[in-house]
């Protein structure tokens, strides 16, 4: 079965052409994929690769984990399932946080400092 493991520290300049032949080295190699950021369409550092089995996973930790790899030190682990979160909701506090209407902007004195 095919164990999907987690890469940090991934290079801007690596491919997932690279990342698949780097891996390659421990063992059959499945998938590779860098995540990439949608507003920037730039990687955000990080990847997942998918290898053939559990024994090339391990392989693959070894042979990578604290290793450079274009320029950049990589953390590889198994991949964690991602967990559930909360569904987001509308007026949550958003950059204002959630008491923003409690606030003197020194519009006049109103009984207190201003700061």
């Amino acid at each position: 079965m095919a164990t999907k493991l987690y890469v940090g520290g991934v290079s801007y300049g690596t491919t997932e052409d690279s990342l698949r032949e780097a891996f390659a080295q421990a063992g059959n190699v499945v998938s590779a994929k860098i995540i990439i950021d949608k507003m920037t369409g730039r990687s955000r550092g990080f990847a997942f690769v998918e290898m053939g089995s559990e024994d090339d996973a391990q392989k693959a930790i070894a042979l990578w984990n604290g290793k450079e790899l274009d320029g950049r030190t990589l953390t590889v682990n198994e991949a964690r399932p991602l967990e559930e979160r909360a569904p987001r909701t509308s007026g949550s506090g958003g950059f204002r946080g959630g008491n923003s209407g409690n606030r003197d902007y020194g519009s006049g004195n109103q009984g207190g400092s201003r700061w």
